[in-house]
């Protein structure tokens, strides 16, 4: 079963539990994928990556939301959003640990040669390809900046 038909099927299933957080939630992902898979070129196809980027992206909007939210002293609206945050992770990968991700960079740098600075964004394009749907973009840059620092002054 791919993720969009998933999602349909918890719809359902939080309908009958009377969970309104997910409900509300899975409505909103179901909304996104069918856009996704009607937009121009798409072939009314959705896959599991781009569904799962597709629901990182919502996760992501909804932390930021909710960092606003706290940030103007208004906690019941940060808790919503984190609420629906909850929902969509059931969705997403298991994240990578920090020494998971610093594994696979450094195995990374070692494909691509990089030695510099300079080569920061022909690692990132792997990086972001590869691991991607198990860690965010920023948490990358900052470990691909940091490995090819140590790298460019251990030479």
């Amino acid at each position: 079963m791919n993720l969009f038909d998933q999602v349909s099927e918890d719809i359902k299933a939080a309908m009958k539990a009377r969970d309104h957080v997910a409900l509300d939630t899975l409505r909103n992902i179901k909304k996104v994928f069918l856009e996704a898979k009607t937009a121009p070129g798409a072939n009314d196809t959705l896959d599991d990556a781009t569904a799962i980027r597709l629901v990182q992206k919502l996760a992501k909007q909804g932390r930021d939301a909710a960092a606003i939210y706290a940030g103007q002293n208004r906690p019941e609206l940060a808790e919503a959003e984190l609420a629906q945050v909850s929902v969509m992770e059931r969705y997403l990968p298991k994240p990578l640990t920090e020494a998971e991700l610093e594994a696979a960079i450094r195995d990374i740098i070692a494909q691509t040669g990089a030695t510099t600075l300079k080569d920061m964004g022909k690692v990132m394009g792997i990086a972001t390809k590869e691991l991607g749907a198990k860690a965010e973009g920023k948490l990358i840059s900052a470990k691909v900046k940091q490995l090819l620092e140590q790298q460019a002054t251990n030479h």
